[in-house]
């Protein structure tokens, strides 16, 4: 009887033992295992309040990446402006306008040059400053020292200096102008037609060859017998004219000369 009784409170105890197991292994779960509904929802708006965050800094990202680069646009339209505006457009150059040679002004008279020096023919217009005359000069290459036709040649002395004074033929009339000039030295000249030395007197005198000038030594002869009065020698030409014996009077005297004499060729 008293078995009996066990065995039946047995079962009893067995699920009053498993209720009370059962109750608190679900304290413990929901204790260790369960998240309170509050939480969730703070979980859940901190989420959407981060999105809403991310999605922000997105656009304002992209709104700062197009002004960078509307800025860069505009700072290379710029630049290009102001190169556009410097830098001038190439152009093809001004085509030249054919002009005629200019005409020559004889009033200051003519002579052609080459490399600086005149150019003379055989025969030259010759103008002697001081008394104005025109001669005809013949240009010889040959002659050391250049002559001029002389007569009554007269040395004397002033202030201890010697001087010379000669009458020059005026050509196209019987008659003479007299001139005194310093001398600058005495040469020896051997004539073809004898082989006596003669000595002549040397000056300097300033003469014209077309619009060229020059002071020169010449020496002072009687050439009454020669068909030129004045002859021009190697110490003129030198470096300083060219002779073309094919040309005769290839320069030309300044007007002003030429209309105060009406002896030229």
């Amino acid at each position: 009887m008293g078995l009996k009784c066990f065995r039946a409170g047995l079962p009893k105890l067995s699920v009053t033992a498993l209720a009370g197991v059962l109750l608190l292994t679900g304290c413990s779960a929901d204790r260790y295992f369960m998240v309170p509904k509050t939480d969730l929802n703070e979980l859940g708006a901190s989420v959407k309040s981060q999105r809403a965050t991310l999605v922000t800094m997105e656009e304002n990202a992209a709104i700062r990446h197009e002004q960078v680069i509307s800025q860069n646009r505009s700072s290379t339209q710029t630049i290009l402006d102001a190169i556009a505006t410097q830098v001038e457009k190439p152009e093809c150059p001004p085509v030249k306008v054919q002009t005629q040679c200019p005409t020559t002004d004889n009033s200051k008279g003519r002579a052609d040059r080459l490399k600086g020096k005149v150019i003379v023919g055989e025969v030259e217009n010759f103008y002697l400053a001081g008394p104005g005359l025109i001669y005809k000069a013949r240009i010889d290459s040959g002659a050391e020292t250049s002559s001029i036709d002389a007569r009554n040649i007269t040395r004397f002395e002033r202030d201890g200096n010697n001087w010379v004074r000669f009458d020059v033929p005026v050509p196209g009339a019987d008659k003479f102008v007299t001139l005194e000039k310093e001398i600058s030295r005495r040469v020896r000249v051997i004539q073809a037609s004898t082989e006596e030395a003669e000595r002549r007197v040397v000056v300097e005198l300033q003469f014209f060859i077309g619009d060229h000038q020059q002071v020169a030594e010449f020496t002072l002869a009687d050439r009454t017998n020669l068909t030129y009065e004045v002859l021009i020698g190697r110490n003129i030409l030198r470096d300083v004219m060219l002779v073309d014996v094919g040309k005769e009077y290839a320069t030309e005297l300044p007007e002003s000369i030429r209309n105060s004499n009406g002896n030229e060729s």
